[in-house]
């Protein structure tokens, strides 16, 4: 069983269905409310251990009653928050208005912005026994970095999942094992504008996971060869949350090297797809065993 640490967001999603958009001034009557466990760090840390990898979660919720029902949710997951820090601020929330196929989103990160450099250390032991570090990028930029250090350190794999897109410092960079963006992330990461993604790939051998939506995913060996695994085909419901699927599923098989590890990654964010919701789409460990062996 793999040791996965997730440095991450946690936020409640509060989705509010209506027929069509309010306008400046306007009330209008709702047809639908629901909440929902989210962010960045809290989906990837339950993709991880619904496939079967022990996770512990470093993150920040408020003193607050969403915070309280957002460490319950990891725990019933299985998920170790002993790490789970309560801010001074709100727990993190997204308010999302829904219209058809449409949606128009608001995100306060609230007490996700309290995760400190200063949090990570006093989580060490964490580190220490991860097989794994996967980190995004909707806590502080400099606690990121720092849990990139606490990885170098101690010679522990860093993975970084680089959403939402914005531009890398360099030393960060250096000191990511394997980046895991899409194609409009790996730009704005990067800096590669004009430049061929594949190409970008190739220039970084072995460091980065691209996922590319139904097209599958694209890594490059050690040698820089580059390689496609090409998507499986399934019934999409609801995108929500593949690609955080996808990397907790990297992070969870990452010990069984690369090419099986983003096979896998690839197939269970297929999969997450065909439920609704984030988390609620995400498959156990036998649902991804199972789908594996009918595609053979």
């Amino acid at each position: 069983m793999a040791r996965v640490v997730v440095v991450g967001s946690i936020n409640m999603d509060m989705v509010v269905a209506t027929e069509v958009f309010p306008r400046l001034g306007e009330t209008l009557f709702g047809t639908r409310f629901a909440t929902y466990p989210g962010g960045k760090g809290a989906n990837q840390a339950v993709a991880a251990a619904r496939l079967g990898a022990g996770v512990t979660m470093i993150g920040c919720v408020g003193a607050d009653a969403f915070g309280d029902a957002m460490k319950a949710t990891l725990n019933r997951e299985g998920i170790d928050t002993r790490w789970v820090f309560t801010g001074r601020e709100a727990t993190g929330i997204a308010s999302i208005t829904l219209t058809g196929g449409d949606n128009a989103i608001l995100v306060v990160p609230g007490a996700n912005h309290e995760l400190s450099p200063g949090d990570l250390d006093r989580a060490h032991k964490a580190f220490a026994d991860a097989d794994v570090v996967l980190a995004q990028l909707e806590v502080p930029l400099a606690t990121v970095q720092h849990a990139a250090q606490i990885a170098r350190r101690l010679g522990k794999p860093f993975f970084l999942n680089p959403a939402p897109a914005v531009a890398l410092p360099a030393e960060l960079i250096a000191l990511t094992t394997l980046l895991t963006p899409n194609e409009h992330e790996l730009v704005a990461a990067l800096q590669t504008t004009g430049a061929e993604w594949t190409e970008v790939l190739k220039r970084m051998p072995g460091r980065i996971a691209m996922t590319h939506g139904a097209d599958g995913a694209y890594f490059t060996r050690a040698d820089g060869e580059l390689v496609h695994q090409a998507g499986f085909s399934v019934d999409a419901v609801d995108t929500t949350g593949a690609g955080d699927t996808f990397n907790g599923a990297l992070a969870a098989f990452w010990h069984l090297g690369a090419d099986e590890a983003v096979r896998r990654a690839n197939a269970a964010g297929a999969l997450s797809v065909t439920r609704a919701g984030a988390q609620g789409g995400m498959p156990t460990l036998a649902e991804l065993e199972q789908f594996l062996k009918a595609q053979s």
